[in-house]
């Protein structure tokens, strides 16, 4: 079933086309990724299928029954809502009706007769399974103080509140543009399997080429104002891309070859007498208007960086606090040369800190860093709030370098680079406020490389970059006579930059693992799978020798057990039964929820050991039984 068209839009600002004349359909089950250059638009064009802008031409159609639910870069909230209230803002009635229920249940003075009818009612629309659904997806998100307000969350947090609020409200078509910003890598493999189950059509802007990988079936490219459609995951995409640019490449080639064969016919002096003349000089014109735009070139990065000497950077028993919260707890490391490390961990953990201490823009508590003399460190850190926005690109620049040598002892001035940067000479006097966040994350990143470090920190680059931009920093990162460290979330990066590994706990402790991410995340699965059987071959060697040396009689307390445990038994299956009664009642209490699951858990663990118990039991009197 089609949920919505988009027939022949076009979308300007300024002088500058976005869109131009495009159109889309999309259905129920299509879930789409769009990926394209920043600036090209796809922040609009998803502003324009979520309506909350509107097309300049053409126009876009949805049926009246149809329910859209949009999560913006930059959401907006009620810093007086509570975490909980802000979820529950969405406009279809069930949406109100749980909101309402919130904030009866808060009000101590609710007449219990309206409480009762809002339960009711509560019943009658699955309320209940909703918000507890709500409660599940913020606590996955890392949120877990429901009644906190939306003013004293962090950045990270107030964005994740929103991803929560996108997922929950009942939707045809979710609309996400780059949902993993801000997420930790467990909390985007959560990601990744709730959005393969969600049923309904996915719209989405992310550079997380896995989660493209994992999630989609269709690709959207947004290219110079036109789109182009390809069916399957990224990888397929990527295939197909190549086949229709050498496609583009080809016939552009054939059309130049007979553009000089009619210029040649003109040059020798065509008159236009004959309708033949005619109308030959005509397709020339044609032909001439028919250009297919095939520029092929792409960013180029291969910057010289500035001698490196043997002393690189010491790390030696470096400690971080912030309050009573330790993030960084006695670690060493020397920098070699050659380094590629990655850093992960939850959010919060200590990641950047570590990139600032290195950097020294943060002290440690204590420990010591001993950076070597011909160390020229190149910082690009996850905020852009310190440009100048009244400054303009070529300033920003400029103020970096005039120009740089490149690795083959050419000079390129600012302006080229800024060129290769996809700034235009025309888009080089801009204003930086007037850029969009990923042309100015892209624009930091020439700056540092502008200085010719030799020690790269990146922070998060993936954060708003596109993909086209990445894949040529990850190439430049190959062939760069330095060391690498970067803090990134995006597991595809890591799988090509990294050989080495850093993982932050919540305790302060740094964790070093050589090999990529998903040589990482092997080895911690096996770890654990490791750990999980030894546990059980223990368990299973104990009871086996216990029952080896013990003598075939019951001891006293034995007897005691093997003649109480069945009532036992009956007792555990019996309030585990009340409690199950309990939590279906309890749905609109998340605390006491949380208690009873809590109670529930235990008794079936106890209940387990009693079982194992009874089994023994009844072996070892069969056994006495036989041996009389």
């Amino acid at each position: 079933m089609n949920l919505l068209s988009i027939e022949n839009i076009s979308k300007s600002y300024s002088e500058k086309i976005l869109l131009n004349q495009i159109s889309l359909g999309i259905s129920e089950g299509d879930k789409i990724g769009i990926i394209g250059i920043n600036g090209v638009g796809k922040s609009t064009f998803l502003k324009l299928v979520a309506g909350v802008e509107y097309p300049d031409e053409g126009r876009i159609i949805k049926g009246n029954s149809v329910a859209i639910e949009y999560l913006p870069q930059n959401p907006s909230f009620d810093p007086e809502a509570t975490v909980l209230e802000q979820v529950f803002r969405g406009d279809s009635p069930v949406m109100k009706l749980i909101m309402e229920y919130e904030k009866a249940v808060q009000d101590p003075d609710t007449p219990s007769e309206s409480l009762i009818k809002l339960s009711a009612d509560m019943d009658r629309m699955n309320g209940w399974s909703l918000e507890s659904e709500a409660k599940e997806v913020l606590t996955k998100l890392g949120v877990t103080e429901f009644q906190d307000k939306m003013q004293i969350l962090s950045g990270g947090q107030k964005k994740r509140v929103a991803l929560a609020t996108a997922l929950i409200n009942p939707s045809d078509l979710l609309i996400l543009d780059e949902p993993t910003n801000h997420l930790d890598n467990t909390t985007i493999d959560w990601l990744e399997e709730y959005l393969n189950k969600r049923k309904g059509a996915l719209l989405m802007i992310t550079h997380d080429r896995y989660f493209l990988d994992r999630v989609v079936n269709e690709i959207v490219e947004l290219d110079r104002g036109s789109l182009y459609l390809y069916k399957g995951n990224y990888s397929n995409f990527i295939e197909k891309k190549i086949e229709r640019e050498e496609s583009e490449t080809a016939t552009e080639r054939k059309r130049q070859t007979l553009l000089k064969k009619e210029l040649a016919w003109i040059s020798r002096g065509a008159k236009a007498r004959t309708t033949k003349q005619k109308a030959r000089i005509e397709r020339f014109e044609k032909l001439n208007e028919k250009g297919i735009d095939i520029n092929d070139e792409k960013l180029d990065i291969s910057v010289a960086g500035s001698r490196l000497g043997k002393k690189i950077i010491e790390l030696e028993n470096i400690s971080k606090a912030f309050g009573d919260k330790r993030v960084i707890d006695d670690f060493s490391y020397i920098i070699l040369r050659n380094d590629r490390v990655g850093i992960i961990g939850p959010n919060g953990s200590g990641k950047s800190t570590l990139m600032n201490i290195i950097s020294g823009r943060l002290e440690a508590d204590s420990g010591k860093v001993d950076i070597g003399e011909t160390v020229r460190i190149g910082h690009f850190c996850q905020e852009t709030y310190h440009m100048d926005d009244s400054k303009r690109v070529i300033e920003y620049i400029k103020d970096a370098a005039e120009y740089v040598e490149t690795a083959e002892g050419y000079k390129i001035t600012a302006s080229q680079m800024l060129e290769k940067f996809l700034f235009p000479p025309a888009a080089q006097w801009t204003p930086i406020a007037k850029l969009s966040g990923g042309e100015k994350r892209r624009l930091h990143l020439l700056r540092v490389l502008m200085e010719s470090p030799n020690i790269l920190l990146l922070d998060e680059p993936t954060n708003d970059l596109d993909i086209e931009t990445l894949t040529i920093l990850e190439d430049y990162i190959e062939g760069f006579a330095g060391a690498v460290i970067a803090v990134s979330h995006d597991r595809y990066f890591l799988d090509k930059v990294a050989d080495k590994i850093f993982a932050f706990n919540n305790k302060g402790k740094i964790q070093q693992h050589l090999g990529n991410y998903t040589d990482f995340k092997i080895d911690t699965d096996s770890e654990k799978e490791d750990k999980s059987k030894v546990k059980e071959a223990d368990n299973s060697r104990n009871t086996t020798e216990r029952t080896k040396e013990r003598p075939v009689k019951f001891s006293y307390k034995e007897q005691k057990e093997y003649d109480e445990i069945d009532e036992v038994i009956a007792g555990l299956e019996e309030k585990i039964q009340q409690l199950e009664e309990a939590i279906k009642t309890a749905s609109a209490d998340y605390v006491l929820l949380q208690q009873l699951m809590t109670e529930k858990e235990a008794l079936e663990s106890q209940l387990e050991g009693k079982m194992e118990r009874w089994v023994y039991l009844n072996e070892l009197a069969e056994k006495i039984g036989k041996s009389k």
